[in-house]
């Protein structure tokens, strides 16, 4: 396997309808495709079904089922559930709850953090890493003004984190779409980036298993023209690769 393109696993999300499709549909955003294809990955879309069973058995599921797999990325997606990170109350701009696809997100950041296999997860995605390890979310960040809905921002990561490694140290520009963000921060993981309003752009591991990154940005939004998110995914394909080798 070490000569093929090493396969990154792409939890599809659910869509009510999509262009040219009659009915409801599984999706995947064509930009994070392109960019694990482009930095040397295969993308392999996965049907968010299970697990069918909690703890310990759907972790076996998850595994059976990652085995082929040398990475993960969690991409972005809809809101998700504010009773999985104790939410008393739901906000009215909470959207796009799916009970399934929670579940199986959350099964596969659960099992990836614990077997070091290598992760990138991307707004949705590292708030769903950030619940698995019993931190929390602010619901809303206050609207128009406030949130972070189609903004262009700068941040500076942290020195000597992954981050900083992998995007250069100095201060540059990101592409956001969220209203959610960490509130409380799960166990073991660090902040590695702030925008200017305090919003945590950027997560790691403390002591990681292996390879993980999240950012709370849309790296894939100009993958295509910039090098400095072009390497997020080359990152994730290297360390998947070194992966595949050791498999």
């Amino acid at each position: 396997m070490s000569a093929a393109r090493p396969l990154i696993a792409l939890p599809a999300r659910h869509s009510a309808s999509a262009s040219a499709l009659r009915y409801a549909a599984l999706v995947t955003a064509e930009a994070l495709a392109e960019a694990v294809y482009r930095a040397g990955g295969e993308p392999f879309m996965m049907l968010p079904a299970g697990p069918r069973a909690p703890g310990a058995a759907g972790a076996e599921e998850i595994a059976e089922r990652l085995a082929r797999c040398a990475g993960l990325l969690l991409p972005g997606g809809g809101d998700l559930d504010p009773a999985h990170y104790g939410g008393a109350d739901r906000h009215p701009e909470v959207y796009d709850l799916h009970p399934g696809q929670d579940a199986f997100d959350l099964a596969l950041a659960g099992y990836a953090l614990v077997a070091g296999l290598p992760t990138l997860a991307v707004c949705r995605g590292l708030q769903v890493v950030n619940t698995v390890l019993g931190g929390s979310l602010e619901q809303d960040m206050g609207g128009p003004g406030r949130d972070h809905r189609h903004v262009l921002h700068r941040l500076a990561p942290v020195g000597g984190s992954l981050l900083a490694s992998v995007t250069g140290t100095g201060e540059r520009e990101v592409s956001c779409y969220h209203h959610q963000r960490v509130d409380r921060l799960g166990r073991g993981l660090r902040v590695t980036a702030r925008a200017a309003d305090g919003t945590v752009e950027a997560i790691e591991l403390a002591s990681p298993a292996g390879w993980f990154l999240g950012v709370q940005w849309h790296p894939e939004d100009t993958a295509a023209a910039d090098p400095g998110r072009r390497a997020v995914f080359e990152a994730l394909v290297e360390a998947a690769a070194a992966e595949s080798r050791r498999g």
